[in-house]
């Protein structure tokens, strides 16, 4: 199993514009859309992205550390604990879970370290580590390569239909889900695909 991380595991309560309205109130949204294509390179692992965030920051007026808007809106994470008990019931099942994620490098480390991804997931696959990022269908032949496992042989779950579409090219089995169709059909969805997830004693 391998599972994608905003959207499936985790999200930012209230949503990316609400974290980010406190600095640029109604342009928050401007603001995001354009620090998220200044991102892209560095999901990929190519530069650092906390001197782009800082320029963009300034453009905007925003005179807030950098570390200090990084923390308070790309940290302001929340992990969705029913998520994370398939994940528990998978792995009592017998099967390998790991993670599979776009994400530059401070807040993927953010991720693996205050939130103990890495103490949960077999295997961490983070796109400025892997230097590819989904929808990309490299990502998921190194992915499927550091899982040891047979592309054909491993489930990923995302909520985006391009990541989908780019882990079937990979030849890995996919489905599209986001936590708002909620848990019990998810666990459908990879019943479907012949996985167990159900909590057992």
């Amino acid at each position: 199993m391998l599972f994608d991380a905003d959207g499936v595991l985790q999200v930012i309560p209230g949503g990316w514009y609400a974290a980010m309205e406190p600095y640029l109130g109604s342009r928050a949204r401007e603001f995001l859309h354009q620090t998220w294509k200044d991102e892209l390179p560095t999901l990929a692992g190519q530069g650092d992205y906390l001197p782009m965030l800082a320029s963009t920051l300034l453009e905007y007026g925003v005179t807030a550390p950098v570390e200090v808007v990084h923390r308070d809106v790309w940290h302001r994470i929340e992990r969705i604990e029913e998520s994370f008990t398939i994940v528990e019931a998978l792995r009592r099942n017998g099967y390998g879970v790991h993670l599979g994620t776009n994400q530059e490098q401070h807040r993927g480390s953010y991720m693996r370290t205050a939130l103990g991804y890495d103490d949960v997931f077999d295997t961490s696959c983070y796109s400025y580590d892997l230097r590819i990022a989904k929808p990309d269908p490299a990502f998921f032949t190194e992915a499927a390569r550091r899982m040891g496992a047979a592309p054909s042989t491993i489930l990923f779950v995302d909520d985006s239909v391009r990541n989908v579409q780019g882990a079937l090219v990979a030849g890995l089995q996919a489905v599209v889900w986001d936590i708002e169709q909620g848990h019990d059909a998810l666990v459908e969805l990879l019943a479907g695909h012949g996985v167990d997830a159900r909590l057992t004693a």
